[in-house]
């Protein structure tokens, strides 16, 4: 397949030193959702059709820039050592349409006024941020970047849409890097890229920006929330995934049998089953939370492997592979080593209507509060 391939040099590699993760306490059951009305569902189908259970959701007062400040701070928590240099958060649902998030996250981080941006590339963000961060940190335009994905898909999502109103979850996850051998636990080994512009109305929201600008009179319900053309979405996200981990194993050199870990996108348990099967990779290697979280989008994976990480589930320095397909259409893998940094869980707190001064990034750690299984 044809996309960015990046690997670094054998002298070295950009290592993640850090996770953090933040989840809203809310739980929402598939029974919640069906109480609602207007769905036509039941929990029963739901399972067998997702295999999704739970999902976290926003109280008021909490939007991207909360989730995302909190799983920075455990991620940095995690970490330990100096302040990162870089900010990159990857989101579809950012604060406001202007200006990016990132920089107010940075802010109140205590990280002054170090470059911060916003990435979109839906549900690849986290892929393709880790991939920017590692080629940034290898050309030496940065030391230690702090890579978030953060989603509220409760803002973007309606109620009533049979195809998408279970389907997703709110939550943040976030990865520190930096430069050391690539010997070491959590170094990334090789990344590769794609996308497909051709299918981009396949998962989109029409209305908001400048093609569509928002107009209460002028916007439909269809074109105000998001959409997704599931059964087309599942074809791709399956082709392009098993292509795209292939090209990232052979890069690094793995056989798929030789990987001890993989986490891809948790979008859909068949559409994960389905790729890994086609990887063959072994059921007792593949990992992720959909059940409980179901599927938080560009945070999806580092959420999973902080819960991963949290159990204890996977020997660091295992061979790992994650995966990922969202809108865009985008798609990327990240060939790595298992970290060995111990992950750190914060709950979003309010947004303060006073905004306070920095607070430290590194206050006493919130226990670990959710359990994944294996797929």
């Amino acid at each position: 397949m044809t996309g960015q391939r990046t690997a670094p040099t054998p002298q070295r590699a950009a290592v993640i030193c850090g996770i953090g993760s933040s989840l809203p306490p809310r739980v929402v059951s598939n029974e919640e959702l069906t109480r609602q009305g207007g769905l036509r569902t039941s929990d029963a189908w739901i399972r067998s059709r997702t295999g999704i259970v739970n999902r976290r959701r926003a109280a008021p007062g909490i939007a991207t820039g909360e989730l995302a400040t909190a799983a920075g701070r455990a991620a940095l928590e995690s970490a330990g050592g100096p302040p990162p240099d870089l900010l990159l958060l990857a989101t579809t649902t950012p604060d406001r349409h202007c200006p990016a998030t990132a920089p107010e996250v940075a802010h109140r981080l205590g990280l002054s006024t170090i470059p911060a941006f916003d990435l979109a590339a839906v549900c690849s963000g986290f892929v393709y941020g880790v991939s920017l961060a590692t080629a940034l940190l290898l050309s030496g335009s940065c030391a230690r970047p702090l890579v978030i994905a953060a989603e509220t898909y409760s803002s973007i999502i309606d109620p009533l849409d049979r195809d998408t109103a279970y389907i997703f979850g709110d939550g943040a996850g976030a990865v520190v890097l930096r430069d050391a051998d690539p010997g070491q636990p959590g170094a990334v080994i090789a990344t590769d890229l794609g996308s497909d512009g051709s299918r981009c109305d396949l998962i989109a929201i029409n209305g908001g920006g400048s093609r569509m600008p928002l107009a209460a009179q002028q916007l439909t319900r269809h074109d105000r929330y998001f959409r997704m053309q599931g059964r087309d979405v599942y074809a791709q996200a399956v082709r392009r995934m098993t292509q795209s981990s292939r090209a990232a194993l052979h890069r690094a050199g793995w056989a798929p049998a030789t990987v001890g870990a993989f986490i891809g996108h948790q979008a859909n348990q068949r559409i994960l089953d389905s790729v890994a099967d086609r990887l063959d990779i072994d059921p007792r290697h593949r990992f992720g939370n959909i059940q409980d979280v179901a599927n938080t989008a560009a945070a999806s994976i580092p959420l999973a492997l902080a819960d991963t990480a949290a159990q204890g589930l996977v020997p660091p320095g295992a061979r790992t592979l994650l995966t990922a397909f969202g809108g865009g259409l985008t798609w990327g893998s990240i060939a790595l080593t298992w970290p060995s940094a111990t992950p750190r869980h914060h709950p979003p707190h309010p947004r303060p209507t006073a905004e306070p001064s920095p607070a430290s990034p590194h206050p006493r750690t919130q226990p670990w509060t959710m359990s994944s299984s294996t797929s």
